[in-house]
């Protein structure tokens, strides 16, 4: 009925009108290090098979702590966890331990924040300052806001503090 009606308001208005469901999410992006080097290090069947290895074992690893996929961005992903934070970091964790038993090198980063949720794509400033974050990450880094870290007190989950940075285009210090 829902998609009937916004047929129905599209075609009287010229418009639909945009349904705004908004998350509380631990947004996770993930990037393969070094990755155009090395695509042309090893030809385009192995770093397509290479990769294909790649997605695999991320698939599994989200699988694995509860995430969802939300989209592949070249050679790396964008996922939300809806329950206890900690398994994003968990999880993140996972991932660039297991991209490493593949030889490849994996940066990431994680924040905790309100995100709008349009055709299974997930939007907002949670997701610009995860991916500013991860614009930061050296090789084999996880970065997280104090946003996500703030989430995670008391879970066992260590971290090495940096010192507050500004993010391209977001207000604030991080």
């Amino acid at each position: 009925i829902q998609a009937l009606i916004g047929e129905l308001e599209e075609f009287l208005t010229g418009q639909r009108r945009r349904s705004l469901d908004r998350a509380l999410l631990t947004v996770v992006i993930t990037d393969i290090v070094g990755s155009t080097k090395r695509s042309a290090e090893l030809g385009d069947q192995r770093w397509s098979d290479l990769v294909a290895a790649h997605d695999a074992t991320v698939r599994h690893e989200l699988d694995r702590f509860d995430g969802v996929e939300i989209k592949t961005m070249g050679d790396g992903f964008l996922a939300t966890f809806s329950g206890a934070p900690t398994l994003a970091h968990r999880c993140a964790l996972a991932i660039r331990d297991a991209v490493e038993d593949l030889g490849l090198e994996l940066r990431a980063a994680i924040h905790t924040g309100e995100c709008e949720i349009v055709a299974g794509d997930v939007l907002g400033m949670a997701v610009t300052i995860t991916a500013r974050i991860a614009d930061l990450a050296g090789p084999g880094e996880i970065l997280a806001s104090g946003t996500a870290v703030g989430t995670v007190v008391g879970s066992g989950l260590r971290f090495e503090y940096v010192d507050a940075v500004t993010l391209k285009g977001v207000p604030n210090k991080w």
